[in-house]
């Protein structure tokens, strides 16, 4: 069975690769250039463990899937507000692992002065839409032709939850 801790510097490896699969094969990141683990590092030290947090899946020692919150705007007004992101291991989608991680995500930004959490959602994406749906998550704008990426533009969606 996978658990679900915080994330430690010795994961950034693992969680580095997994997101890399999402930046070259897909358009739900717009990164455009996998990562090293050494340009990942400043990402992941932002996460304090309270509103802005990194969780990991593991399963057998091995991380397949991770979810956090970071800061939605550097504004200081935008504090209580965070975005959240998830990200599974390809062989792991539909396997119940990201119930998991956003459980656990949400249950702890709801013990921290959190008040919004947001996530943005590029579309197409019917898979992620019903998932954030499943967690109170409401769509409240959608940004059109946004962001460019493979030779198109895409849209996206923001959702939000309010989290007090």
């Amino acid at each position: 069975m996978a658990t679900v801790r915080a994330a430690e510097l010795r994961d950034l490896d693992a969680i580095v690769s997994i997101y890399n699969h999402y930046v070259a094969t897909t358009h739900f990141t717009f990164d455009t250039v996998p990562f090293t683990t050494l340009q990942r590092r400043p990402w992941f030290d932002q996460f304090d463990g309270g509103r802005y947090r990194a969780l990991v899946l593991e399963h057998d020692g091995a991380v397949i899937g991770y979810a956090n919150s970071a800061p939605l705007k550097s504004k200081p007004a935008y504090a209580t507000s965070v975005e959240v992101s998830i990200y599974l291991a390809a062989d792991q989608i539909g396997q119940g692992g990201g119930a998991q991680l956003y459980e656990a995500l949400l249950d702890g930004l709801s013990a921290e002065d959190t008040h919004r959490a947001y996530a943005l959602i590029a579309l197409p994406n019917s898979p992620s839409i019903a998932f954030h749906r499943r967690y109170g998550f409401n769509q409240v704008a959608v940004l059109h032709e946004v962001g460019r990426k493979f030779d198109r533009y895409w849209d996206v969606a923001w959702f939000e939850k309010a989290l007090s």
